[in-house]
């Protein structure tokens, strides 16, 4: 099948390898087809390319990346969604944010992760309690060096 994507052009994909999300994702609810696609680099990105919709795409990551202490309870009626029974068989990735101005200050949410089965290649965005962020630092802020502390001697005394 044919691809057509704003920022890849124009490829193919096999159908087994489109990955469905019955329910869409937030914000995207018509757009249920995706494939998903390496970054050009080494980086650990990838793409979530709607198939339909050439200029929606969202840059996913392996939270256990930059966030090895992220783990969530994936919820049974989730499960149900993706006809999953084995949990060995899931993938979970975040939605990255990166600013135009500034992809340093690459944000991942963690609140709206993606569960995706691999058998079934149907897919599920979960949404967690607020305790997660939907905009976590991929890297910490950098704090403004501080200068050496200076050094006070005590004043010599003046002859009298």
């Amino acid at each position: 099948m044919k691809c057509t994507s704003t920022r890849f052009g124009s490829f193919e994909v096999s159908e087994d390898s489109i990955v469905r999300f019955p329910s869409g994702l937030l914000g995207f609810p018509e757009q249920q087809r995706y494939v998903i696609l390496d970054h050009d680099t080494e980086a650990p990105f990838k793409w979530l390319q709607s198939v339909d919709e050439p200029g929606l795409a969202f840059v996913l990551m392996d939270p256990a990346t930059f966030h090895p202490d992220y783990h969530i309870e994936v919820p049974v009626d989730a499960l149900a969604e993706i006809k999953e029974g084995q949990r060995d068989d899931l993938a979970l990735v975040v939605i990255l944010t990166i600013p135009s101005d500034d992809p340093g200050r690459i944000t991942a949410n963690l609140r709206g992760p993606l569960l995706i089965s691999n058998t079934t290649k149907l897919g599920k965005q979960l949404v967690l309690s607020e305790e997660f962020p939907t905009r976590h630092p991929l890297f910490p802020a950098v704090l403004p060096a501080t200068e050496a502390p200076t050094t006070v001697h005590p004043a010599t005394e003046c002859p009298a």
